[in-house]
């Protein structure tokens, strides 16, 4: 499933500018909103769920090199941060679904 897909089936708003989606394919997913816990845990090319938005998300998404984060909640995260994640190539996506729905249907979608 390509982070298109995903994009589409969740109606995700993308924050960050566009780019080719169809070429990115997530290896799964993680889910947290304790930084430490995403440093230790997130996989590269993983889709990180988490209801925070601001710039410590973009340097932590940087460094695991995770394909993307699903911001949840109605968070939004401030013009800087979307700034500087354009600048790191982190695509930030959002939506208002709750944390754990967005969990369940990427797993039923087959993000593991």
């Amino acid at each position: 499933m390509t982070l298109q897909e995903i994009i589409a089936k969740l109606n995700l708003t993308v924050l960050t500018t566009p780019r080719d989606f169809s070429t990115v394919t997530p290896q799964g997913g993680y889910a947290s909103d304790l930084l430490s816990c995403v440093m230790a845990g997130a996989q590269p090319d993983n889709v990180w769920v988490t209801l925070q938005a601001h710039m410590n998300v973009v340097a932590v998404a940087a460094l695991r090199e995770v394909a993307a984060v699903i911001i949840t909640e109605n968070a939004q995260p401030e013009p800087d941060v979307i700034a500087k994640a354009n600048d790191q190539n982190v695509t930030l996506l959002s939506t208002s679904a709750p944390s754990y729905e967005v969990v369940g249907r990427l797993w039923e979608m087959g993000i593991r």
